[in-house]
C-alpha cells in the first residue's frame, strides 16, 4: 500500500491545492524531459541519428499530446535509490535506458552530468510555475484597480506608526497595493530560465569528444535549450547560481507584495475598524460570531516564511564551492520548491481576496471622525500658526474639546471658513488622482 505524501498541505493551508505544478512527479517529468531534450539536441546537430530522437520521444510519450514522460516510474523507489549517489538523476538514467531500444540507449544522458539534468529540470518546472503565479498576480492587480477606481474619492484615515496621520482615500490604498503587485509581475517577467549543460566539471569536455568538434560542442547547449523550451545559457552556471537566486528574489518580492495587501486587510477588518471585509470570512471553532479574515491570514503566513527561503538560496549560492557544491546545491532543491509552492498558493489567494474584498465607506467615515477634526491638523497648522502662534495652536489641538467649536471661539479665525478647513475631503492632496492612475512600477 503506498504511503501518504509527506506534505499534502495539512500544516500549510496557504499552499494546499496549489502545488500540483511543483509536485515530485512534475519534477520527475521535467528530468525525463531534460534527458530527452539532450537526445533531440544531438539529433538536431546531426550527431545522433534522427531515429534515436524519435525512439526516445515514443518511449516516454513525448510524441503524444497528453503524454506523461515519467509514467510507470516509481517515485518513492527512485527517491530511495537517490540516497546512494546523493541525487535522483543517477538511478533515473538506468530506468530510462532500459525503456529505449538498445541501439539508442547510449544516447541517453550521453556526456551529461547529473547537475545538467536536475538544474535544467528545475528551470522547466520553475518557468511553468512562474507563469501561473504571474497570471494570479495579474488578476489580483486587476481587481485592485477596480477598487481603486470605485473608491478614488472615498475618504479614509491614513496611518503612520499605527496612528491617524492625514486623510487619504480607500482608492489610493488599493492603488498602492496594486502598484506593489504590478512591480512584482514586472520582476517575474524579467526572469531568465536557462538550460544547464556543462558536463562533469563545466568544461563541456565530454561533448567535444562526442561531437569531435569544439564548435559542435559549443552549439549543443543552445540546441538542448531549444528542445527543453528554455533559454540558451551563455556558459555553464553550475556554481554561478544567479538563475536560482534571481528567481528566488522575484518570488519573495511577489509574496512581499501580497503580504502587504494581507497585512492591511487584516488590520482594516478588525471589529473596531471594519473599513474592509473579506467576501467570505472564515469562522471560528469556538466563537460563532467571528468572521476571520482567513485569506489575509494565509497570505501573511506565506509572507512570513518566504524571505528566509530566499536567504537560504543566497547562502547556498555563496557556498557553491569548486565545480560542484558539496551540499549547497542539494540544499537549493527543497528550498526553491517550497518558495515556488508558497508563491503559487499566495498569488491565488491574493487574487481571490482582491476579487471579493468589500469596502464599508460608512466605517471609513466614522474612523476619520474619531479625532474630532484633528486628522487635518497638518493643514490647520499652516493656516493658524501665523495667526495665533505655535504655542497656542499646540494647546488647541491637544485639548479634548471639539476642534470646530474651539476654532469658532478664536477671534483670529473669524474670517476663516472653519467647516471647509476641517473637511477631510478638502485635504486629500493628489490621493484621488493617484488612485485613478493605473498602477505602475
Amino acid at each position: 500500500m503506498p504511503s501518504d505524501p509527506l506534505d499534502a498541505g495539512l500544516l500549510s493551508p496557504v499552499t494546499a491545492g496549489h502545488d500540483d505544478l511543483v509536485a515530485d512527479r512534475v519534477y520527475l517529468d521535467a528530468m525525463v524531459g531534460a534527458e530527452c531534450a539532450l537526445v533531440t539536441a544531438y539529433a538536431e546537430l546531426g550527431i545522433a541519428p534522427s531515429e534515436a530522437a524519435v525512439a526516445v520521444d515514443r518511449a516516454f510519450g513525448l510524441d503524444e499530446k497528453y503524454g506523461r514522460p515519467s509514467q510507470g516510474i516509481d517515485v518513492e523507489a527512485l527517491a530511495g535509490a537517490a540516497v546512494a549517489g546523493g541525487n535522483p538523476v543517477i538511478p533515473l538514467v538506468g530506468e530510462l535506458k532500459a525503456r529505449v531500444p538498445a541501439e539508442y540507449a547510449p544516447w541517453i544522458h550521453r556526456g551529461a552530468t547529473s547537475q545538467d539534468v536536475l538544474d535544467t529540470a528545475t528551470m522547466i518546472v520553475a518557468r511553468r510555475a512562474v507563469a501561473q503565479v504571474r497570471s494570479s498576480l495579474t488578476h489580483a492587480a486587476q481587481w485592485l484597480r477596480a477598487q481603486a477606481e470605485a473608491h478614488a474619492d472615498t475618504v479614509s484615515a491614513a496611518r503612520t506608526l499605527t496612528q491617524h496621520a492625514v486623510p487619504t482615500t480607500v482608492g489610493l490604498r488599493a492603488a498602492t497595493w496594486e502598484r506593489g503587485i504590478r512591480r512584482a509581475v514586472d520582476r517575474l517577467d524579467g526572469l531568465v530560465f536557462p538550460a544547464q549543460l556543462g558536463g562533469a566539471g563545466g568544461t563541456l569536455a565530454s561533448f567535444v569528444e562526442i561531437t569531435g568538434s569544439e564548435d559542435a560542442a559549443a552549439a549543443l547547449p543552445a540546441a538542448f535549450a531549444r528542445a527543453a523550451g528554455l533559454e540558451a545559457p551563455d556558459a555553464p552556471w553550475h556554481v554561478t547560481r544567479w538563475p536560482v537566486t534571481e528567481l528566488g528574489d522575484a518570488l519573495v518580492q511577489a509574496i512581499d507584495a501580497v503580504g502587504k495587501l494581507a497585512a492591511d486587510v487584516a488590520t482594516l477588518s478588525r471589529t473596531e475598524i471594519g473599513e474592509v471585509a473579506e467576501g467570505t470570512g472564515g469562522g471560528s471553532s469556538a466563537m460563532p460570531q467571528k468572521q476571520n479574515p482567513a485569506e489575509a491570514v494565509l497570505l501573511r503566513s506565506a509572507a512570513l516564511r518566504a524571505p528566509q527561503l530566499g536567504a537560504t538560496l543566497h547562502l547556498a549560492a555563496a557556498l557553491a564551492v569548486d565545480e560542484r557544491p558539496d551540499g549547497a546545491w542539494h540544499a537549493e532543491w527543497p528550498t526553491l520548491r517550497e518558495l515556488l509552492r508558497l508563491a503559487l498558493g499566495a498569488s491565488w489567494h491574493a487574487s481571490s481576496l482582491a476579487a471579493h474584498l468589500r469596502v464599508d465607506p460608512d466605517a471609513a467615515a466614522r474612523t476619520v471622525a474619531l479625532t474630532g477634526g484633528r486628522i487635518v491638523s497638518e493643514r490647520l497648522r499652516g493656516v493658524l500658526v501665523p495667526l495665533i502662534g505655535a504655542e497656542r495652536f499646540t494647546a488647541l489641538v491637544a485639548g479634548d474639546a471639539d476642534l470646530g467649536d474651539a476654532l469658532r471661539t478664536l477671534p483670529e479665525a473669524r474670517d476663516l471658513d472653519i467647516d471647509a478647513l476641517l473637511d477631510p475631503a478638502g485635504y486629500l492632496g493628489l490621493a484621488p488622482r493617484l488612485a485613478r492612475e493605473e498602477g505602475r512600477a
